[in-house]
């Protein structure tokens, strides 16, 4: 598989109205980033859903996951997104009442300046492209959010990466943002997650074909991001999950006990299932945006510069909406509850009941749509 180096379209005008679902590009110009570097010519991708009312009071950000798109809904396409059973006409987040954007973060293949990415010289950035990090990538989505005329988010939601983007808007512009869900996600990424991330990252920058970071005009590094994958999903979904849908069958046609040789014996069919997500990512992800993406999560820490947690959370002016996924083992309810207890005032943690894993943040997010109509969009 072969990469290209991404160019974009010219910038478009930003009407009231634009088809639902369609990713734009909204270039924001330089940007200052943490680390002290400059990051030149920055562009977002984004998409949009509803029309913006006169007052720009019913904004909804909807930030993504790790490897997620700015696709959060099916729109003018038929092609269906990924909280399709929250957001459209008539459903909790109603896009017939609410505005709702989705940006691709800062580092990232879907729309927005990363590795891929042409530099002011028209080559990919490749391996130089900075350091980026989630609060970097809050400042960026900021200026998009003044030029589309929107001063104060009705509603920042999110879970996984999607959920540490919400509080970090929270934290870092708390003027600009009236509620936030951060759901499935922590106040900072801890030293086991860190841990996992780094193997992720070390599976691709291993590979041979990663050259550094500098392969966009050879051989792509699928076979190091398909095992970054295959880590990542093992913490993606719980123990229960894999025994019950796995546990040791072989997969059709093999048999593991069937050959001498280690290399040669057939798979069981958490193998060939592990396999499939590796290829499958492999298959629309850019290995680069995965490693800045992931590293990025590592660094996520609202109380970087701010004091403690309770002292970072202070300043905070948002309504909160926290939630878990009870059977999460990447991250722990408890994560969950120890950031709502260091939010001003009284918050409590709902739990999705889901016996996937982390993952069930997706799968089973429609638990949350009776407190989400009540407390945010009734």
């Amino acid at each position: 598989m072969k990469y290209s180096v991404t160019t974009y379209p010219p910038a478009p005008q930003h009407p009231v109205r634009v088809l639902d679902g369609v990713l734009r590009y909204a270039p924001i110009g330089d940007l200052k980033l943490e680390t002290g570097g400059v990051l030149p010519d920055v562009v977002l991708g984004y998409e949009t859903w509803g029309e913006l009312n006169s007052d720009a009071s019913n904004a909804v950000l909807v930030p993504h996951a790790l490897t997620g798109s700015t696709h959060v809904a099916q729109g003018s396409s038929d092609e269906p997104g990924w909280w399709d059973g929250l957001v459209g006409p008539g459903k909790t987040i109603d896009t017939d009442r609410f505005f709702v954007v989705s940006i691709n973060m800062l580092g990232g293949c879907y729309g927005s300046t990363g590795p891929g990415s042409a530099d002011p010289d028209g080559l990919p950035w490749g391996s130089r492209f900075p350091f980026v990090t989630i609060r970097d990538s809050v400042h960026a989505e900021a200026r998009l959010a003044d030029q589309l005329g929107i001063r104060r988010w009705h509603t920042v939601l999110g879970g996984s990466l999607g959920g540490a983007r919400a509080l970090e808007w929270a934290v870092t512009e708390p003027e600009r943002v009236a509620r936030c869900a951060v759901i499935a996600a922590t106040a900072a990424s801890t030293g086991e997650q860190i841990a996992f991330a780094q193997a992720q990252v070390a599976a691709i920058r291993l590979d041979p074909d990663y050259n550094g970071g500098d392969y966009y005009n050879g051989r792509a590094p699928v076979a190091g991001l398909g095992l970054a994958r295959r880590i990542a999903h093992i913490t993606y979904r719980s123990e229960a999950e894999l025994q019950y849908r796995f546990g040791r069958t072989p997969q059709p046609g093999e048999d593991p006990l069937g050959a001498a040789l280690p290399a040669e014996r057939g798979r069981y069919q958490v193998e060939s299932y592990l396999d499939h997500q590796g290829t499958k990512l492999a298959g629309r992800f850019d290995a680069n945006s995965y490693v800045i993406l992931t590293e990025a999560l590592m660094s996520h820490d609202v109380t970087r510069d701010r004091g403690s947690l309770s002292e970072a959370l202070a300043a905070v002016r948002a309504q909160f909406l926290v939630a878990a996924v009870d059977s999460d083992r990447l991250y722990f309810p408890e994560q969950s509850y120890e950031l709502a207890a260091a939010l001003p005032g009284e918050n409590r943690v709902h739990l999705i009941s889901a016996p996937i894993g982390h993952d069930g943040f997706l799968t089973d997010v429609l638990q949350l749509r009776d407190v989400l109509r009540k407390d945010f969009f009734g």
